[in-house]
C-alpha cells in the first residue's frame, strides 16, 4: 500500500471553464475528453478515486496540500486499525485523487465572502454564464468511463471496481452538487460509462459518497439549488449510490455569522442540512476509536456534528473553524463511507 495517494490536479477559471496546464488557455470544447484522456486517466493500481473540491481562501498549493493530508490521514487510520474498516483491510485502499482548483482568494472580511459566494454561484449555475457544473460533470462521466471493471486485470479486484467518491468543502461543495445534478439532466453519450449493478441506471455516471465539509450554502440548499440531486416521481434524479453526508460545527463562523448576515439564515457548514427532498438522520463526528454503524450512514442525507472536533480557527481569523476539516476523524469519517461502499 501506498503511504500517499497520488495527486492530479485540474485548474478553472472565473467562469468555471477548464484551463490547459501548460499554456494556462481555456480547452475547447471539442478536446476536453482528450484532455481528460491525457491527463487523468485513472491508473490500474487505484481502488478508489476521489475527486475533491476546494473551498474559500485556498490557494493551489493549499488545495493539493489538503488533499495529500487527507489521503495520508486516512493512509494512518487504515494502518493503525484495520479492523475498523474490514471490507477495505481486505481488499486494499489505494486511492487516486483529482483536485479541482479555482480561484477563491479574497480578503479574509464579509465583503470578501460574499465576493467569493457570488463568484461560486456564477461559475457553477447552470441558468447562465458559469461552466463549473457542465466542465466537472463532463470530468466525473470521463473518470466514471475510465474506470476498471472489476474483472478487468491488472487491477485490484473488489465487488465493483474502482470507487469513485465526491469531497467538497465550503464552496467547493457546491460545485460537487452542481456537477452531479447537471450530469443528472445531461444524459449525454460522451458522458455515459458502466451503469448501477442492477443495470437499470441511465445516468452518466454513479457516485459511491458524497462528502460534504462545511458547505457554504443556505440550509435549504437540496430544495432551492440541488432540487434534482435525487430522484422523484417527476425527475430521474443524480446519480448517487450513496449517502449525501454533511459536517456543521457551531464554531464556523463564515457560514454561521457571515452567512446569516448575507442570506438571512445560518449556512449548512454552522448548522447542517436543513430542509431536504428525502429523509434526515443527524449523528456526531466520532472519534477513532469508535465505528459507524451502518444504521448512521445508511440515508439518503446525514448531518453529522463536528461541533467537538472542529473548533481552531487562525489567531483573530473571522471565519472561525471554517476550515478546520483535516483531522484524523474526517479521514475516519471518509474510510467508513468507502469501507461501507463495497
Amino acid at each position: 500500500m501506498s503511504s500517499v495517494a497520488s495527486i492530479e490536479a485540474i485548474d478553472l477559471d472565473e467562469d468555471g471553464w477548464l484551463l490547459d496546464a501548460h499554456t494556462g488557455e481555456p480547452v475547447p470544447e471539442p478536446w476536453l475528453r482528450d484532455y481528460f484522456a491525457e491527463r487523468l486517466t485513472p491508473p490500474a493500481w487505484a481502488t478508489d478515486i476521489l475527486v475533491y473540491v476546494h473551498g474559500w481562501q485556498t490557494s493551489p498549493n493549499s488545495a493539493h496540500r489538503t488533499a495529500e493530508r487527507l489521503t495520508a490521514l486516512a493512509h494512518d487510520n487504515l494502518a493503525a486499525a484495520p479492523a475498523r474498516y474490514p471490507a477495505l483491510a481486505a481488499a486494499g485502499f489505494n486511492p487516486w485523487c483529482v483536485v479541482v482548483r479555482w480561484p477563491s482568494s479574497s480578503p479574509v472580511t464579509p465583503a470578501g465572502y460574499r465576493k467569493i459566494r457570488d463568484r461560486a454561484h456564477a461559475m457553477g449555475a447552470r441558468d447562465g454564464d458559469g461552466h463549473a457544473a457542465h466542465i466537472l460533470g463532463r470530468l466525473l462521466g470521463y473518470l466514471d468511463a475510465e474506470r476498471a471493471d472489476p474483472g478487468a486485470a491488472p487491477v485490484l479486484a473488489t465487488r465493483d471496481g474502482q470507487f469513485l467518491h465526491l469531497i467538497g468543502h465550503s464552496f467547493g461543495c457546491r460545485f460537487v452538487c452542481e456537477a452531479v445534478q447537471w450530469a443528472a439532466d445531461a444524459r449525454l453519450d460522451y458522458t455515459l460509462g458502466w451503469h448501477s449493478v442492477n443495470g437499470s441506471s441511465s445516468h452518466p455516471f454513479a457516485a459511491d459518497s458524497m462528502l460534504l465539509f462545511q458547505m457554504a450554502a443556505r440550509r435549504d440548499a437540496f430544495l432551492s439549488l440541488f432540487p434534482h440531486i435525487l430522484p422523484s416521481e417527476e425527475h430521474d434524479g443524480a446519480p448517487l449510490r450513496g449517502p449525501i453526508v454533511a459536517t456543521y460545527s457551531r464554531h464556523d463562523r463564515a457560514t454561521g455569522f457571515w452567512h446569516l448576515r448575507a442570506e438571512q439564515q445560518s449556512g449548512i457548514g454552522h448548522s447542517g442540512i436543513g430542509p431536504a427532498p428525502a429523509p434526515m438522520y443527524t449523528t456526531r463526528l466520532l472519534p477513532l476509536a469508535e465505528r459507524y454503524p451502518l444504521s448512521a450512514l445508511d440515508h439518503r442525507f446525514v448531518n453529522i456534528d463536528a461541533s467537538d472536533v472542529f473548533v481552531r480557527g487562525r489567531r483573530l481569523n473571522p471565519a472561525g473553524a471554517h476550515s478546520d476539516h483535516v483531522r484524523p476523524e474526517s479521514a475516519h469519517l471518509l474510510l467508513t463511507l468507502a469501507d461501507y461502499s463495497r
